[in-house]
């Protein structure tokens, strides 16, 4: 599977795993489980783990007797990933589709500082020909 594709295909409760992983950055299966949000079974977690690690997204290295997992992705590139899959999926490709949805869903709305932040972003882009 190719590191760009790596984001599709995830489901709820494997995206919050990597969630945790990512937040802490390396951790045990009993880390991830005490910091899950929703309850699920240890068994059910390590199966999880074990499929993340399969599909690439996961690998670990032994600790004794302990299995310490990280991410196989930094955090940024997943979430440049992730971005790109979203705006091919949910906006066909147009940013100013996802950047429409985006100020609609903000709450409490934008400020002028955030955007001002994004006009600069918006001019930086231009500058770099993106």
């Amino acid at each position: 599977m190719k590191n760009e594709h790596k984001s599709e295909g995830l489901s709820r409760r494997e995206r919050q795993i990597m969630d945790v992983v990512y937040m802490l950055g390396e951790t045990t299966a009993a880390g991830i489980h005490a910091e899950m949000q929703d309850e699920i079974s240890d068994a059910s977690l390590r199966k999880l783990v074990r499929i993340l690690e399969q599909k690439g997204h996961l690998n670990h290295r032994k600790q004794g007797r302990e299995h310490i997992y990280f991410p196989t992705v930094s955090e940024g590139k997943a979430r440049l990933n992730a971005t790109r899959h979203l705006l091919k999926t949910m906006f066909q490709g147009s940013v100013s589709a996802a950047v429409s949805a985006l100020l609609d869903a903000s709450e409490p709305g934008l400020d002028e500082d955030e955007a001002q932040r994004i006009r600069g972003l918006i001019n930086q882009a231009e500058k770099e020909g993106r």
